[in-house]
């Protein structure tokens, strides 16, 4: 476990960036926190630190966004957000499995404590919490 603080909204997006490197061959990352806590600015910095030249958007209302990644064809990055989900079954209707079974996709997910079919699947989780209004602690387990 890594526990780090960042103190802005470019700190945050900055350790995102150098994540990336250490898991650009894929990953299954989980991020919580309440709502605010930088999720969606962290999902940012990360697909900056993996080349993705467009902006990234939080997928609140789509739920699953994918981008392509610049050194590989084999794989992409999904952003997923299942804040808007209320059971189960919308859950397995989004096909993530299709998605988790190529392990060569990075995958990151907002409110994934609402999917609980990852048990057997490696994760990185990452934890965001408020400290002051621009500070915060952000855990990692992997």
């Amino acid at each position: 476990m890594n526990r780090l603080i960042t103190k802005s909204a470019e700190d945050t997006q900055k350790l995102a960036e150098k994540l990336a490197k250490k898991y650009a061959k894929g990953a299954i990352i989980t991020l919580s926190g309440p709502l605010g806590a930088g999720k969606t600015t962290f999902a940012a910095g990360f697909a900056k630190g993996l080349g993705i030249k467009s902006k990234l958007i939080s997928p609140t209302f789509i739920l699953v966004r994918e981008y392509e990644l610049p050194f590989t064809s084999n794989a992409k990055l999904y952003h997923i957000d299942l804040y808007r989900l209320e059971n189960k079954q919308q859950i397995l209707n989004l096909g993530l499995n299709d998605i988790f079974d190529n392990h060569r996709n990075i995958i990151l997910i907002e409110w994934a404590e609402k999917l609980a079919n990852l048990q057997n699947k490696p994760i990185i989780k990452i934890n965001f919490k408020y400290l002051t209004k621009s500070k915060r602690q952000i855990t990692i387990t992997d």
